[in-house]
């Protein structure tokens, strides 16, 4: 749920700050509609948000304010920003086509009942198919990266 609220709060704060700065030339006759000129302040404000923040203080303005920090796998360490660029182009190419992906599997069978869940999403399972992502990057708790930490610190002396 704490991810899903962070996602939401990137949104909301990308959008507004973006309807801010272009809230000005949205009458000019010399512009192109709104939507137009919206387009390019989000994607920029999306890139700041979710790669260069991230990559200087680990995570963007929505996962900071819920306490998520955005590690990379298998050593809870800092993300590069490749994997942060990766991810923030999978985040703006695949994940908005989802709604139509489950709406074409749903329709596709015939008695309307989706089908059991796939092949590694055993509940329980930390890396299991709904979490995984394609750049190796995990988002945790603040409180639980700080944990893991001071675990593996005592397990190294």
């Amino acid at each position: 749920m704490r991810r899903y609220l962070a996602v939401g709060l990137d949104c909301y704060l990308c959008l507004v700050t973006a309807g801010l700065l272009v809230r000005p030339h949205v009458d000019s006759p010399s512009r192109p509609g709104a939507v137009v000129l919206l387009l390019g302040p989000v994607l920029v404000l999306s890139f700041l948000n979710q790669v260069v923040l991230t990559a200087l203080v680990g995570g963007s303005a929505g996962k900071l304010i819920m306490g998520i920090r955005v590690v990379s796998l298998p050593d809870a360490g800092r993300p590069a920003p490749g994997q942060l660029v990766r991810r923030w182009l999978h985040g703006l190419c695949w994940l908005p086509l989802q709604p139509w992906y489950g709406l074409r599997a749903h329709l596709a069978r015939p008695d309307g009942v989706a089908g059991p869940a796939p092949r590694g999403c055993e509940e329980g399972d930390p890396y299991a198919e709904p979490y995984a992502d394609p750049a190796g990057l995990r988002q945790v708790r603040r409180s639980d990266l700080a944990a893991h930490r001071r675990a593996a610190a005592r397990r190294a002396l």
